[in-house]
Parts: structure tokens; C-alpha cells; sequence
């Protein structure tokens, strides 16, 4: 698996809310809004939402990214202050992996699109071996060996909200919506050229909802759920292969 997907993963979670050198002096005409967070500018209610999301205990993220080789990246993970972690991973929508990790052993499932996906450069003879192996089967390693380890990090929540502190934002206030039936607020950042929208929920704590980034170099789309709720990170029933063990 190539560790540049590994990386847009982590990517996801932080780019948006982690925005700094923004415009200054784009909170116009905001001086006492009324509505939702009343009398707050964008820029205030950014910073409640980065440390609200910051403190939940656990949440899920889902988006699709653009990777570091230019390929989209499409993640649907739950993942919590523990390290557990359930969800399922793409490439180019080209198949899927789920994903567990639960105490100190990482789980994986990939199909066979995915395999194929992630073998360019081998032969059709080793591609063909590795799909014959691994495809459809759940398999189990080490979330502390070097294979699993950079996997492992992004199933921690601290190490995923590392970059959730002290934005300092200068977003603008924008109108008011739902985001998977939750209302919200939209703010609206920019950084140059590269524009983002984020979604804050107006309800109960201002957890980040939802952020959309219209960055050239990261643009993508990902929304953030089931705050403080128990990851579903159970091992796999049946026969787990120990990779480990095959000295994968």
C-alpha cells in the first residue's frame, strides 16, 4: 500500500481545520450577527468548532481526498482517544479494505479490485499470486511493526487532531444549512487563491460538521460524525491469515 494514501488519510482529518495565513479583514457588515452563535464572527466560531471537535472522545470522518500521486483517496473511518479504529478505505474508487485495529493488532480485508489497484509495477504473475492470497480473506499483524505502524498512528485520535489547536481564523460568516439532518452554520476561508467551506453545527456542542476545500493541492471533501460514540472495533470472526507469522 502506498504510504502517500496513508498520509492524504491523515490529511483529511486536519487540512481544513488547520488553516492558517488566511485573509485578514474579511468579517464585513458582521459586527452583531443575529441567528445561530449571535453576535460571533466567523472567525470565533471557527475556533469553538476546532476545540469542540478537538475534546470529542471519538468520531467518524468520511471524504474523498486527492493523494499525493494525484489519485483520489475515499475513506468512511470511526476512530477513537484509545487507538481503536473501524472503517473501510479506496483507491480511485477502484474496490475497497476494511480496517480494524483493536489493542495492539491491526486487522485488514482487501477485494480484489483494491489488490489489483495497488500493484502497479509487479507482474501479472505476482499481482495474480498476491489477489489468490489475500482477496476476500481478513488478515491480522502487529499495529507496532513497520508495515502497520503508519496505519496504526491514524486510528489515534490525538495523533489525527494533532493540528486541531489555535487557528486563529478569519472566516466569514455564511448562511445557514443541515448537514445529514444536523443544522449548521457555513463558514466560509480563504488562503490566497484556495477557498474552504466549513460546516459548524448550531446545536448542542459546535462540533466541525463538514469541510470542503477547494485547495489545488488538496481538495476534497470530508465530513465528521458520531461524536463521543464507541468505535465498532471488534475482532474478525473466522479465520484471520497472521501475516506476521507468513513473514508478510
Amino acid at each position: 500500500m502506498r504510504r502517500t494514501a496513508l498520509a492524504a488519510l491523515c490529511l483529511a482529518a486536519t487540512a481544513a481545520a488547520s488553516l492558517t495565513g488566511c485573509l485578514p479583514g474579511e468579517e464585513k457588515a458582521d459586527s452583531k450577527p443575529k441567528g445561530p452563535f449571535a453576535g460571533q464572527t466567523g472567525g470565533e466560531i471557527a475556533d469553538q468548532a476546532v476545540k469542540a471537535t478537538s475534546n470529542a472522545s471519538s468520531l467518524r470522518m468520511k471524504g474523498d481526498i486527492k493523494d499525493d500521486d494525484g489519485s483520489r483517496v475515499g475513506l468512511d473511518m470511526a476512530l477513537d482517544r484509545k487507538g481503536e479504529c473501524a472503517g473501510t478505505m479506496s483507491a480511485n474508487g477502484q474496490g475497497k479494505a476494511d480496517l480494524v485495529k483493536t489493542g495492539d493488532t491491526l486487522y485488514m480485508k482487501y477485494d480484489e479490485k483494491f489488490l489489483r489497484a495497488q500493484s502497479d509495477g509487479a507482474s501479472k504473475e505476482e499481482t495474480d499470486g498476491v489477489v489468490a492470497m489475500l482477496a476476500g480473506k481478513w488478515t491480522k499483524m502487529s499495529a507496532t511493526g513497520s508495515d502497520a505502524k503508519d496505519i496504526a498512528s491514524f486510528c489515534d485520535l490525538d495523533t489525527v487532531l494533532a493540528d486541531f489547536q489555535d487557528v486563529n481564523s478569519d472566516a466569514t460568516r455564511g448562511k445557514t444549512t443541515t448537514v445529514d439532518g444536523t443544522p449548521a452554520i457555513v463558514l466560509h476561508e480563504k488562503d490566497g487563491k484556495d477557498t474552504y467551506t466549513l460546516y459548524v453545527a448550531t446545536e448542542g456542542k459546535p462540533y466541525l460538521l463538514k469541510v470542503v476545500s477547494k485547495s489545488a493541492k488538496d481538495p476534497g471533501t470530508v465530513t465528521f460524525g458520531d461524536f463521543d460514540t464507541p468505535v465498532p472495533a471488534e475482532k474478525p470472526a473466522g479465520k484471520v491469515m497472521d501475516l506476521d507469522a507468513m513473514g508478510g
